[in-house]
């Protein structure tokens, strides 16, 4: 099954992109670039949903 959540991407004023998902509390993480930021994003959300289930 495949869920699909919404992504928010900001680059702050060190350069770094950050990103942030909406639908899961806490979920966010950051990178230089937007390539490793896509790899740390999905794993992020792994992550926060494998919490959530937990909980």
């Amino acid at each position: 099954m495949t869920v699909e959540f919404s992504v928010i991407i900001e680059k702050d004023e060190d350069g770094y992109y950050v990103a942030s998902v909406p639908a899961l509390r806490g979920c966010h993480t950051q990178a230089k670039s937007l390539y490793v930021l896509m790899k740390r994003v999905q794993e992020a959300i792994e992550l926060c949903l494998e919490v959530d289930i937990a909980l």
